[in-house]
């Protein structure tokens, strides 16, 4: 006799309820709040399709003026971010000089900085009443407008983002074979020649994604524009069209599609880049030895990369001058020091240090169990639609920060917090929410990693010995995880601790504002800028601390922290 053992049906699916929730979550966070932007977007006064509203952005001399600066400043900025970061990269791939470990630590620290704390120091130094302006005008009786208009706004994000460039491009230089560097060499190729007609078309992936990722990144920055106080740009349009017109204004909507789309393009050319990565490092040799530098040569090296970086970490110089003068105006330094400023911040108004410190921390620990929970379920889930949270969850990679908060502001305005008795808007839980969402694709991506990295046979093990799939992700999987996690949730941290596209438009009101919000109010105000300094330079420390441990972790098996 043949016995057949039947399993008894479940009533539920732990995993499938898991991804039902997990979408559902997804959806209301990420996708149903983009889709209301869109919605009013082509939409006719009597709910039906329409083109009318975009057809009448491109009609509007301000709205066309907007896009057309907008990816003028993504361009140039790349443009210029290239020539720093390409020569940065090839130093530091290439060859061995003392001190190379500086030399790589300094070319990502611009990223320190948030982009609108930069603007301010650079409008100390560069502006027309600045350091480098001053000095002109007492030595040659002339003065440059380095920080007018959209020159200014470029300049800032250039020395900003160019690390992005630098990082993606030198990853591809160490991938390429040697083996076509000695052929070209042995062809009579060599110097600059062989860098432009061999080793750079071999990086070119790698670099064309790190340029994608800076253009993004430019046109997604609201806090740069608005502290120089040009606003022909599609970020600051948006946000002046819902901050003076209201919600019902359908062209802040048309300009959040608008933005949506460069977003999309960009992100797109950089994955579809990245995937081309593989033919420059195809059946390699081995890897190429860097040339070591020694004596007039080193010094060489050294004087090209401090000729590149020397005006990206003006600002960090400028900020901490500016945190302790009390008076600073029409002279090159500081005419009186204080420690007032740092008085104010930490005893007057410790609010926005808190609040940061408080947000930030929760958005970082939803991300590392939203994204330690979406890992697991793309690598060890066979539920069906489990890959729909891999597509939703990257969204927010190309939805720029002001949008997502337009998003926000249409869809929970109206929404009651059940206990509190009063719109999700309204609480300091909205910025949470936005902080969260937006930052959710890099735990997701540094969790994916880590598991990618554990052998099976060990949760299969723990399995074999009587555990069920829970309690062996618990004890097994989820501490193995651990590293990338941390490192995960340390970038979602340091992030969303200088989010500022996204606060100002969320902030329901001033006492529930985070550092970036209280720079920006300090800023704006009578009070005067030192305080705003003080706060840049804690917010530079809270970022330069919590990269240097996530970027040991990286180092540690977790991945790049700059490409994605």
């Amino acid at each position: 006799m043949n016995l057949v053992l039947v399993r008894r049906p479940r009533l539920w699916d732990p995993e499938g309820v898991l991804v039902l929730a997990l979408l559902l979550l997804l959806v209301a966070g990420i996708l149903y709040p983009l889709l209301q932007v869109l919605s009013v977007a082509v939409s006719s006064d009597t709910g039906g399709f329409t083109l009318r509203h975009l057809g009448a952005f491109f009609r509007r001399p301000l709205f066309l003026e907007s896009l057309i600066n907008t990816l003028a400043t993504g361009v140039l900025a790349v443009l210029f971010g290239s020539m720093i970061g390409v020569p940065l990269a090839f130093l530091t791939v290439r060859y061995a000089l003392p001190g190379k470990a500086v030399l790589q630590t300094l070319g990502v620290l611009p990223l320190v900085i948030p982009p609108f704390v930069g603007a301010v120091a650079f409008q100390q130094i560069l502006g027309r009443s600045g350091m480098v302006n001053l000095w002109l005008l007492e030595t040659f009786g002339v003065t440059l407008p380095l920080m007018d208009g959209l020159g200014g706004v470029v300049l800032v994000q250039t020395l900003h983002y160019f690390p992005f460039i630098m990082v993606n491009t030198a990853a591809a230089l160490a991938g390429v074979d040697p083996s076509l560097e000695e052929a070209a060499q042995n062809l009579g190729s060599s110097g600059f020649r062989l860098f432009r007609r061999v080793l750079l078309p071999l990086a070119l992936p790698g670099y064309a994604a790190g340029a994608l990722i800076t253009f993004i990144r430019v046109i997604d920055d609201l806090g740069t524009p608005l502290m120089l106080n040009y606003t022909k740009l599609l970020a600051p349009q948006a946000y002046l069209r819902v901050t003076t017109v209201g919600l019902t204004d359908v062209d802040g909507y048309v300009i959040c599609v608008i933005l949506v789309v460069l977003s999309v393009l960009a992100l797109w050319g950089s994955k579809a880049a990245l995937g081309l990565a593989e033919y420059a490092a195809l059946q390699r040799s081995g890897e190429a030895a860097p040339r070591a530098l020694r004596g007039p040569s080193a010094l060489a090296a050294w004087l090209i990369a401090a000729a590149l970086l020397a005006p990206a970490l003006l600002p960090h110089a400028g900020i901490l001058l500016l945190s302790f003068s009390k008076v600073w105006s029409l002279s090159l330094l500081p005419t009186v020091y204080t420690l007032g400023n740092y008085e104010e911040i930490l005893f007057r108004t410790p609010g926005f240090i808190w609040n940061t410190l408080r947000y930030a921390v929760l958005a970082a620990a939803l991300d590392v169990v939203l994204g330690a929970a979406i890992a697991w379920l793309l690598l060890r889930g066979s539920v069906r639609g489990r890959g729909w949270l891999d597509v939703i969850a990257t969204m927010p990679l190309a939805i720029p920060g002001v949008v997502l908060a337009v998003g926000y502001l249409r869809v929970f305005h109206g929404w009651n917090v059940p206990g509190l008795g009063e719109p999700l808007t309204a609480t300091w839980l909205i910025l949470v929410l936005a902080y969260s969402m937006r930052r959710l694709p890099y735990t997701v991506r540094s969790a994916y990693a880590a598991l990618q990295q554990l052998p099976l046979a060990l949760e299969e093990a723990a399995q074999n010995l009587g555990a069920n799939r829970l309690r062996t992700f618990a004890r097994v999987t989820a501490p193995l995880m651990a590293r990338g996690l941390l490192a995960g949730g340390l970038i979602a941290f340091i992030t969303s601790a200088v989010e500022l596209s996204s606060t100002i438009l969320l902030v329901p009101r001033i006492e529930l504002g985070p550092l970036s919000y209280g720079i920006y109010v300090y800023m704006q105000s009578a009070v005067g800028r030192g305080p705003g300094a003080a706060l840049g330079v804690v917010a530079i420390v809270l970022v330069g601390c919590g990269t240097w441990v996530a970027h040991r972790l990286a180092a540690r098996g977790a991945g790049s922290l700059f490409r994605f």
